[in-house]
């Protein structure tokens, strides 16, 4: 999931500042995590005569925390959520609004959003909101962000006409009724007499089964308006649309982002301001606060109250306050995801452990995911999602049963603090839905994305930072601690060139599906010794064997004879800064060395083998072109995995990724409770005695 710079603003973490204590009566709000990371919050305290208080817009609470604050001459909060609040409707939100006047959508009085939008703007406030304009069209961003494009062929020509819910608490506070819904359609008609009239229906009449204010039935005969009554993202229909009629809806707000005619039925926060055609009169604080002024207020005013001055922004990853640059481009990566999830339609997995199920659906979030035992009940042209290279089950081989799509799954690059076969929670997937990364007789998405995909400099500038940040700070796929190591000849003989030779399982699909003739870590120790008759040959055995999760493949004392030193407890990263070369078949530690400007010579074909970086023994022809190594770092970690934070369980960046990885390695890596350890043990030794039976 690609993922833009970060722009620094002035906003600073919320933890490295005092939180101010707060009270409220909402259980909502007392549990809301956004607000407990501003506020230091609870449900008594009335007596702390320092304590903000906290409500919820025109809700209860809301009324009870202005009535309270007013009568006890205490600051006093009304919270909404921000403009850009999530990726689905029920994530947690990432911004909110705090007033202390009144609230935006309440047009009945003033709020500190009205106070704000006329205010001069400094020469960097100005660039700062055209900035701002710029990134929101490039991201595609929304309040909500959960929802697939619209798909469908628009008019070459149209007017967008924006229905909402009936009972949004924003139309009458925004001076609106539901006559103004009829009054709009009707102008939308009679003001574009030769112009199609497309009615976008509010996404929660199909999320949450609530009606809106127009007769759909009624509507669809008429030869002029379309109807797009479907849960779609907004996005294209602002861009294409010729004009915007809306009523109270913040999609007129994202219009004249896009820089669209607004005409409006109701008076919502960004109307009556000279940048909206209004419908109806608007009040006479505007007016007055536009006169003041001494000038229009422009777009940039706008945007600069409401998406900077107006708003908070929270990173739930990091608990700490951000900006809005950070938040359209953290929401920009999350969206990219769900949407490449979405396109796989409904997926049926096969053959998935209990642990795995609740993991699988967060990386598949986007998509429905339904979990199959029996394969004869999975439909033709289904998405089937199997682990690794498991084969397709022969009932789904017949052609009438062959599905659609197989989505094969394995672990990231970057995945945890622990071990895998200790099943610690994995920070990243692969979810290839051409082969799978490790297997070199066939094609993959990730083969693809390295032989066809293009790098821009941009691009290539984000990957050699990633790589910077995960060579400064030894990170690799599993983080596990260990002793820092030096080689044998370092003091005795410091030029002696030092070769590692990284031990992999023998059974693993990797060595079955990439490698050539040398298929042991004996061969392939023997031939490292040929090769380097003269070199520092050290050899690390696989963590898993070592753990004792894997079994041996021979006694280690066999290894010995052909190396110079064995390590069984070194922290593989670390080892990369004291070697000059790899040798391997298909291991990750390969590529590891690769970003830590190694050399690598592979005896098999591992994903990074064949692109020019490395010394081939074997050639793929497929495997032509030839790529930097920060393009490769930028297909293989930014483009190809999928990751999802263990802080939030939504999708995450790699640089985010790294960050989590880092922090988690400082602590520790995890390992398996001992009840699990326990549990494993007694499965095999019931395993072995039905082998012995069966014997």
């Amino acid at each position: 999931m690609a993922s833009r710079p970060v722009v620094a603003d002035s906003a600073v973490s919320s933890r490295a500042r005092p939180r101010p204590l707060a009270i409220s009566s909402s259980r909502a709000l007392l549990a809301n995590p956004i607000v407990r990371a501003f506020w230091q919050v609870d449900g008594h305290g009335s007596e702390r005569n320092q304590a903000e208080i906290l409500g919820w817009g025109r809700k209860r609470s809301g009324l009870r925390a202005e009535q309270q604050g007013v009568r006890q001459q205490r600051r006093w909060w009304l919270l909404e959520d921000g403009f850009v609040r999530s990726l689905g409707r029920q994530d947690q939100a990432l911004s909110l609004v705090q007033d202390n006047i009144g609230i935006y959508y309440d047009a009945t009085r003033p709020s500190r959003l009205e106070q704000l939008i006329p205010q001069p703007l400094t020469t960097a406030q100005q660039q700062r909101s055209f900035d701002l304009i710029q990134r929101w069209q490039q991201a595609g961003i929304s309040k909500y962000n959960a929802a697939p494009d619209y798909s469908g062929e628009l008019p070459s020509s149209f007017v967008l006409v924006v229905d909402q819910v009936a009972g949004d608490a924003s139309i009458p506070f925004g001076l609106a009724s539901a006559a103004s819904f009829t009054r709009m359609l009707e102008a939308a008609l009679a003001e574009n007499p030769q112009t199609t009239v497309v009615v976008k229906v509010h996404p929660d009449a199909f999320t949450r089964s609530r009606a809106g204010h127009f007769d759909l039935a009624a509507l669809q005969p008429h030869h002029r308006i379309r109807l797009i009554a479907e849960n779609c993202h907004p996005e294209r229909l602002l861009a294409n649309a010729d004009k915007v009629y809306t009523v109270t809806s913040q999609m007129g707000f994202e219009a004249l982002l896009w820089g669209k005619p607004v005409r409006c039925f109701g008076m919502p926060f960004y109307a009556g301001w000279g940048l909206t055609e209004d419908d109806m009169e608007v009040p006479e604080r505007r007016r007055l606060a536009i006169a003041l002024a001494g000038a229009p207020v422009t777009l940039e005013q706008l945007v600069h109250a409401t998406l900077v001055g107006y708003s908070r922004y929270w990173d739930p990853e990091l608990d700490a306050e951000t900006g809005i640059e950070a938040t359209l481009d953290y929401l920009s990566a999350q969206r990219q995801q769900w949407l490449r999830n979405h396109q796989f339609g409904p997926v049926h997995a096969l053959g998935f452990s209990r642990w795995k199920k609740p993991i699988l659906r967060a990386f598949l979030n986007g998509t429905e995911v339904t979990f199959c035992k029996d394969a004869s009940l999975i439909p033709a042209q289904a998405t089937v999602a199997l682990w690794g290279v498991r084969r397709l089950p022969v009932v789904l081989q017949a052609p009438e049963r062959q599905p659609a799509r197989v989505l094969r799954i394995e672990d990231g690059f970057l995945r945890s603090s622990g071990l895998g076969a200790d099943l610690i929670r994995p920070l990243s997937w692969v979810l290839d839905d051409v082969g799978m990364y490790y297997d070199a007789s066939v094609p993959s998405r990730l083969e693809q994305i390295l032989a066809t995909d293009e790098f821009s400099a941009a691009d290539c500038a984000l990957a050699e930072q990633l790589r910077e940040t995960i060579v400064a700070n030894r990170i690799s796929k599993y983080n596990l601690t260990g002793q820092d190591w030096k080689p044998g000849c370092a003091v005795a003989e410091p030029s002696r060139r030092v070769v590692l030779v990284p031990g992999q399982v023998e059974s693993d699909a990797s060595i079955r599906m990439g490698a050539g003739g040398i298929k042991t870590n004996l061969a392939l120790l023997q031939s490292a010794r040929a090769a380097e008759p003269d070199a520092w040959l050290v050899y690390k055995p696989h963590p898993d064997v070592v753990s004792g999760l894997r079994s041996k493949d021979l006694p280690l004392a066999d290894y010995q004879t052909l190396c110079d030193e064995l390590v069984l407890d070194g922290d593989s990263s670390q080892m990369l800064e004291h070697i000059d070369a790899v040798f391997t078949m298909t291991s990750l530690l390969g590529f590891e060395a690769l970003l830590r400007g190694k050399k690598v010579t592979c005896y098999g074909m591992p994903f990074y083998a064949g692109w020019g970086l490395t010394q081939d023994i074997l050639a793929c022809p497929r495997r032509v072109r030839q790529r930097s190594l920060n393009e490769v770092v930028a297909a293989t970690l930014v483009r190809y995995p999928c990751y999802v934070s263990a802080t939030t369980g939504t999708f995450s960046t790699p640089q985010r990724i790294v960050a989590e990885l880092q922090r988690w390695k400082a602590s520790g890596p995890s390992v398996m409770p001992l009840w699990r350890r326990a549990l494993r043990v007694v499965l095999r030794l019931w395993v072995a005695s039905g082998l012995r039976k069966n014997a």
